[in-house]
């Protein structure tokens, strides 16, 4: 009997002391694997920048094609450039998150179905000798199954839409997971943002754009078969372009206040 109480023991004991050498060995990978894993997030993200702003080029790598990137932290409650954090490594989701560092939205200023909006945000700059050439602003809200994160890009004259797209998200494939389709995201380049009062024009009409439509140039197709998510990216878009998001930021961009 009593030699089958050791033969238990020693099998518990072998199971745990195999469990306690993974679970240091998993510990000391992840430890090990963690600036790679940063490295590779922030080169993802520069490649999704240079792609939506239409300067991803084959050849040079990330790191040298973002060169020509100029990274600002901007107050999005004042709309000016700020210092309070280094642009580069600031961290807007996790901002968002904390509430000394974000501000809850009311139900009519949330149209984005975000809850928060952080204090700041980093925007890209792209200048040449006559000014700003493109301007990235990073956006996100909720689509149906989950929130996008992405960006759009603008032309110098802050209004036309160079380019638009999503780098994270957990919409449905095949449906709202067309986000990713470069056929639509080409739909955004050369629409407009703003009418001529200056109010956020831009929606995402169902079926397709009558290009007879006098309001075609803020028009953009819809997703077919994903009502809720093309209804979450235009609501996205109108939240950032809106008060609540980058407006006064192009405001004062326009006016050399910024």
């Amino acid at each position: 009997m009593s030699s089958k109480k050791e033969s238990v023991s020693r099998t518990i004991i072998v199971a745990l002391m195999v469990c306690l050498v993974c679970s240091v060995v998993v510990s000391v990978a992840a430890v090990a694997l963690k600036p790679i894993q940063v490295t590779n997030q922030i080169i993802d993200k520069q490649r999704n920048i240079l792609l939506i702003a239409g300067l991803l080029e084959e050849g040079p790598s990330i790191g040298e094609q973002f060169e020509k990137i100029t990274p600002r932290l901007v107050d999005l409650r004042t709309g000016e450039y700020s210092d309070a954090r280094d642009p580069l490594t600031y961290d807007q989701q996790l901002a968002a998150k904390n509430p000394e560092m974000s501000a809850r939205l009311t139900s009519e200023e949330d149209i984005a179905s975000i809850r928060r909006r952080e204090h700041y945000a980093t925007v890209y700059l792209v200048e040449n000798e006559e000014g700003i050439e493109t301007v990235i602003l990073p956006i996100h809200g909720y689509g149906l199954w989950s929130t996008l994160y992405g960006f759009i890009a603008l032309e110098g004259d802050l209004n036309t839409i160079v380019g638009l797209g999503f780098y994270q998200h957990g919409e449905t494939p095949g449906l709202g997971g067309e986000v990713d389709n470069p056929n639509w995201r080409e739909l955004w380049q050369g629409n407009l943002v703003y009418d001529d009062e200056g109010e956020v024009a831009v929606e995402l009409v169902k079926g397709t754009v009558d290009p007879r439509n006098p309001d075609a140039q803020y028009q953009v197709d819809g997703l077919a078969g994903a009502t809720l998510t093309s209804r979450g990216v235009e609501n996205l878009v109108r939240f950032w372009m809106g008060e609540s998001g980058f407006r006064s930021y192009l405001q004062n961009l326009r006016s050399g206040e910024a």
